[in-house]
Order: structure tokens, then C-alpha cells, then sequence
């Protein structure tokens, strides 16, 4: 046999288990190869937080969060010393646009007043009502926007009716029932429609004093 036939067959020989070896790297290539060199951890996200609601008595501010993220700042008035606003975590679940209002029975501030549908110039309940504790307590719009800031209200707490529609919608879309812009222009401009709507995913709400 020629020398350079042995040659070459010595080279197929040996080089066979190499060439196999690095075909065998290539199919088996680690999962982590695509991520080498970066931080793969779970990171929590802001878009990923719930939105949550937070009304300080004292400073009479409601402040609308997701994680440590401040999205909205509300001046609030709350409860009078005589009808104060209940403390501690509540859950937002119901809310009521172009709400209709009853005098609350048993009320001796109350007394002598008409109930008014919705729309009414005399409603005190303008735009909406935001349940925390049902029946009793909600935040909701007040043409008096000259209290806010101040202890005024029979335990609800009261918002400039602009900015009250506007943590309704916030709510909404984070509770699963997000509208689109027209809808809310025609509720809005449509004040004698009164309309519910129930959270799929409810808000909580934490009032501290």
C-alpha cells in the first residue's frame, strides 16, 4: 500500500471520534447559552403590581399606587368629628356613575331632605360613587369643592368631581372593567343614566388616621 493511502487512513482513523465529538457539542448546546451573562432573576414590575388606594385622615390626601410608584394625588375631605370615616383596609368592588341619592334613615342630619335622581342640581352625590363599605361609606363627587382639605362630609370622603371621575376610571381599568374614552364622555354628559358597574378584580383601599 502506498504511503500516502496508510497516511490518510490513520488521519480518518483518528480525526472520526473528534469530528463526532464536536457534532455532539453542537446538537447538545445548554439551555443557558442564550442567556449567558445576563441577570435572569424575576424582577417584579410595576405593570405587574395591583393598583392599590391609600387615604391619610390626617393630611385629608387619598394617593393612588402600583408597587412603590405614586401614579395620581387626590385632596379628600373626610368625615366630621360627629360622623367620622372609618379607619382600616377596605375592598372596592361596586361603583356607580351619575348616581341617584337617598336620604339615609335614622339620620338626624337628614332630616326634611328629598331624595334626588340622578342629575339632579341638588344631588349632593355628583359623577360617581366608589363603594369601600357598603351601604354606608363611598368617595364620591361634591360641588362643595371649597371643603376639601377639611373635616366636612358624614364619613364618606369627598372629591372635586373632575378628579373623582377620573380615580374611577384608574379603578376600572385596573379591576378588569376598563371603557373606552367615548364611553365615558357619554355617562359623563348623560347625567340622568345612572349605570353600575361591579369590579372583576377589586381595589383595595386602606384609610389610616
Amino acid at each position: 500500500m502506498p504511503l500516502s493511502r496508510r497516511i490518510l487512513g490513520l488521519f480518518i482513523i483518528f480525526a472520526a471520534p473528534l469530528v463526532t465529538e464536536v457534532a455532539v457539542a453542537q446538537i447538545e448546546l445548554p439551555r443557558t447559552a442564550a442567556t449567558a451573562g445576563r441577570d435572569t432573576t424575576a424582577q417584579p414590575l410595576v405593570a405587574d403590581a395591583p393598583l392599590v388606594l391609600k387615604a391619610n385622615l390626617s393630611a385629608r390626601m387619598l394617593v393612588a399606587q402600583r408597587a412603590d410608584s405614586t401614579l395620581k394625588t387626590f385632596a379628600v375631605a373626610i368625615g366630621q368629628d360627629g360622623y367620622p370615616t372609618p379607619v382600616g383596609t377596605f375592598t372596592i368592588r361596586k361603583i356607580i356613575w351619575n348616581p341617584s341619592w337617598k336620604p339615609p334613615p335614622g339620620s338626624d342630619w337628614a332630616r326634611g331632605k328629598t331624595a334626588k335622581e340622578p342629575g339632579d342640581p341638588a344631588n349632593p352625590m355628583k359623577v360617581v360613587k366608589i363603594f369601600f363599605q357598603e351601604p354606608d361609606y363611598y368617595i364620591h363627587g361634591t360641588d362643595d369643592v371649597g371643603s376639601l382639605g377639611s373635616a366636612a362630609s358624614h364619613g364618606c370622603l369627598r372629591m372635586d368631581p373632575s378628579e373623582v371621575a377620573d380615580l374611577a376610571k384608574l379603578i376600572m381599568e385596573h379591576g378588569g372593567q376598563p371603557r373606552e374614552e367615548n364611553w365615558f364622555w357619554r355617562i359623563i354628559h348623560s347625567r340622568r343614566e345612572e349605570k353600575t358597574i361591579y369590579l372583576d378584580t377589586p381595589v383595595v383601599l386602606t384609610i389610616t388616621d
